[in-house]
């Protein structure tokens, strides 16, 4: 008898130690750190310049797949080579170690961005199929044909896949990985294993887990012993992503959360676009069972980009999730614009003690908005969206509201710490003194990050759509060094021809070889960073002095308020005065020039 409890304890004991998918109760906030083509916001070292801010507020990150894909620039992962070679465009595999341990440090943990569904050849040889072979803890792994899916497209250009059928939705975009394969099994547990135990990640989001069996999803959390996991099973039928989840179960336990799809649908169809009814309909999040395992949404770097964006009262829908059972993951671009507002919705999560297991005590649409009250360990909140005319809350005061939203908390939760969240003042641009005007030439200037190196120079490449002023051929022309800002960052200074050959509309700038900003839009005069982007131009700092009257080069003339608004645009060729003619008397600025009009 004796020996049977300890058989049971020992099973009991070894099944609280398996992973579960998600932690119970937890009360965390997960950040989506980085958008489509974010390259420059996204940058590790970027990243981790902000960890005191964001540790504050979020429990979590989530990052782009930090595996290599080829190239180190313009390449957001998801069509890896390397697994075990972590150098990708958002920075070195150095840099991402130096950023997961500056977060841990303070409590944040970060989830990988894992892509194992498909996977692309070395391309050496011109092949599709030529994976490396890769050296982890002492041994090599590589695959081969034999792990490629048999019915992967690659079986229609010359190649011979002899893995099983696609245990999934296929995918035309790199090779399909035979997850039936013993080979596979190992070097995805190996890839896991590293990302955890070597590099530092906390948990992991799977891309494309309709690509695959989610059996296999278990079976690898599991062997990893993962605590948070996440899949993008993208579909807005709550009965398929639940049917996923539960797939994932390993004896009879679930290893994986999953992303609220259905729900981020309901949010577009009622918060963007006013049917306040969908909100009643079945997500994850409104299941006892599943809210657990349910990890909400607005946007995310692929739905921002078409047409599953959520259309409008962004602040509102992020007030949403983050009121609600589940886990909020915040999208970075949200973050970036209602930076104030979201610090305080996620303080007032935090005072109410919501977590992803909490109830939901009440909900209801009515004419012209909704209602939803969420019960949270040390007290309720409820939101009100849309329109709340008349709606009386004995026993609750407000907390906080915006365009389209309130939220109300019982009376006896104390607030005073959400009057520390001050709005943000954006600090007024000053053009550097190094950086001067070109009349009647192309130009701008890059402040370059730190961590970037410019032994080889910094290049620029400038568009629009009919023509390239840098060249046409990548990367373009050599900028020139003009000085450097207070904090020892250099800036770089590009002179293109004359400004009547043409209107740029985009501009890049890069190291040969290296990392490069995103696309931005083209200023004349423009100063650039590589996270901000454009911070301002000639015609709003650095301004010469007032003077009343003189010619201006061969470049469209431009006419701005002091405010820096474009108020007229005449003829290359243009005289100040003629420019400015007819305006009311004031200070305008004309050319890179201040002109005081008195007429």
């Amino acid at each position: 008898m004796k020996k049977l409890f300890t058989l049971v304890a020992a099973a009991l004991s070894s099944l609280a130690m398996m992973a579960q998918g998600w932690p119970a109760d937890y009360k965390g906030v997960m950040l989506q750190g980085f958008a489509w083509d974010s390259y420059a916001e996204s940058q590790w070292p970027v990243l981790e310049e902000q960890a005191e801010e964001i540790s504050e507020y979020f429990n979590l990150v989530w990052v782009p797949n930090s595996a290599y894909a080829g190239s180190m620039s313009m390449n957001m992962g998801y069509h890896p080579v390397y697994w075990f070679k972590q150098d990708c465009a958002f920075g070195t595999e150095a840099q991402l170690r130096s950023m997961i341990k500056t977060y841990k440090d303070k409590g944040v943990g970060f989830i990988a961005d894992v892509v194992i569904n498909h996977r692309n050849g070395v391309g050496e040889k011109g092949s599709w199929v030529d994976f490396p072979a890769e050296t982890y803890n002492g041994k090599t792994y590589q695959l081969g044909l034999a792990d490629i899916c048999a019915n992967d497209e690659c079986a229609n250009n010359g190649y011979k896949p002899t893995g099983a059928n696609d245990t999934g939705e296929g995918w035309d975009g790199a090779r399909d990985l035979d997850h039936t394969s013993a080979n596979v099994q190992e070097n995805v547990n190996a890839y896991l294993d590293f990302l955890k135990n070597d590099i530092g990640y906390e948990g992991f989001r799977y891309d494309f887990v309709k690509g695959y069996a989610s059996k296999y999803n278990g079976m690898y959390n599991a062997e990893a012993k993962i605590d948070y996991s996440v899949g993008e099973y993208w579909d807005g039928n709550v009965s398929l992503v639940k049917n996923w989840i539960d797939g994932t179960k390993v004896d009879g336990v679930i290893q994986s959360a999953a992303f609220d799809f259905p729900l981020k649908y309901y949010i577009n169809d009622a918060i963007g676009n006013g049917q306040w009814s969908r909100l009643d309909g079945s997500s994850l999040a409104s299941d006892a069972t599943y809210k657990r395992y349910s990890v909400t949404f607005v946007d995310n770097h692929d739905t921002y980009r078409d047409n599953n964006k959520c259309p409008a009262n962004l602040e509102a829908a992020n007030a949403y999730i983050l009121m609600m059972p589940g886990t909020p993951c915040v999208f970075l671009n949200h973050w970036k614009a209602y930076k104030t507002a979201i610090k305080k919705m996620i303080l007032i999560r935090r005072i109410a003690g919501i977590s992803n297991m909490s109830l939901i005590a009440g909900k209801k649409s009515y004419t012209g908005g909704y209602y939803v009250k969420v019960k949270g360990d040390n007290g309720s909140v409820i939101c009100l969206l849309g329109e709340t005319p008349g709606i009386v809350l004995d026993g609750y005061k407000l907390a906080l509201e915006g365009t389209n939203y309130k939220i109300y908390v019982e009376e006896k939760l104390d607030i005073s710490s959400l009057d520390n969240v001050k709005e943000e003042e954006k600090e007024k641009f000053v053009m550097p003194e190094c950086c001067t005007a070109e009349e009647g030439k192309m130009y701008a200037f890059f402040e370059v990050p730190s961590y970037w190196d410019t032994t080889n120079g910094i290049y620029c490449w400038c568009w629009n759509n009919s023509k390239n002023f840098t060249g046409g051929t990548w990367p373009g022309v050599l900028c020139t060094k003009v000085g450097e800002t207070d904090k020892g960052n250099q800036i770089w200074k590009w002179v293109g021809p004359n400004a009547s050959e043409g209107a740029p509309t985009g501009i890049i700038f890069s190291v040969k070889g290296g990392p490069q900003t995103s696309d931005l839009d083209y200023h004349e005069g423009g100063y650039y960073d590589n996270v901000t982007g454009f911070l301002g131009d000639m015609s709003t700092s650095g301004i010469s002095g007032i003077i009343t009257d003189a010619p201006i080069g061969n470049a469209p003339v431009k006419v701005f308020a002091i405010t820096g608004s474009e108020l007229r645009r005449c003829a290359a060729g243009t005289t100040i005065a003629d420019a400015v003619k007819g305006l009311p008397n004031g200070i305008y600025i004309v050319g890179s020039r201040k002109i005081v009009v008195n007429q």
